[in-house]
């Protein structure tokens, strides 16, 4: 099977996207694919986030991973987006590097590439489901193969039963280990696609 090429793109303020990133990218590299794992640009005023403790402490912790460019986007065979919810919506960092990818969507260049979403919120019902649905209707426009979940492993239950993508509640204390079995399964069958989408040849 060819190796696929993924980028894991995410956006996070206080570390919980930044976590399933990194869990998802550790399982897609042992499901045989080649990552890279990319952070959106922060677009929040400087002094808004140095401002926040947790927030100014995670921007600086994670200083040197790359920001994702419309390069990496090119370059990917797949991707797996993680954003967290904002008013039931993506958050607008990742919002606003979406709408910078309008050239590449009308060259072509984004189609025939498997796709997965996951995302977090304060609580379960904080727009969890709303905002991975809004992520895939730009992947849809961009001409994507969409890999959810679905009930696809026993881990989807474990971790709340969202077949769209995995959902995490960021309660302070991190993705639990249910979560994160459930990130890695969703790594794994979107490698298992981007296998054998990107072997193929798509009309």
């Amino acid at each position: 099977m060819p190796q696929p090429k993924l980028a894991i793109i995410y956006y996070s303020t206080y570390g919980t996207n930044y976590t399933m990133a990194q869990t998802a990218a550790e399982a897609a590299r042992a499901a045989g694919a080649e990552v890279k794992v990319l952070k959106v640009r922060e677009t929040a005023p400087p002094e808004v986030v140095q401002g926040q403790g947790p927030w100014a402490e995670h921007h600086a912790a994670t200083a040197e991973v790359p920001e994702v460019t419309l390069n990496d986007l090119e370059w990917a065979d797949a991707y797996l987006f993680s954003v967290p919810t904002r008013y039931g919506s993506p958050a607008s960092q990742m919002r606003a590097f979406m709408d910078t990818t309008g050239g590449l969507w009308y060259q072509g260049k984004l189609a025939n590439k498997a796709a997965s979403v996951m995302t977090s919120a304060q609580n379960p019902n904080g727009g969890q489901e709303t905002t991975l649905l809004a992520m895939y209707v730009s992947l849809m426009h961009w001409g994507c193969v969409l890999v959810p979940p679905g009930y696809t492993d026993q881990s989807v239950f474990a971790a709340g039963g969202n077949p769209y993508g995995v959902g995490v509640t960021a309660n302070g204390e991190g993705p639990t280990e249910a979560d994160l079995e459930a990130i890695r399964h969703q790594a794994r069958r979107l490698v298992f696609f981007a296998q054998k989408i990107s072997g193929s040849q798509i009309a």
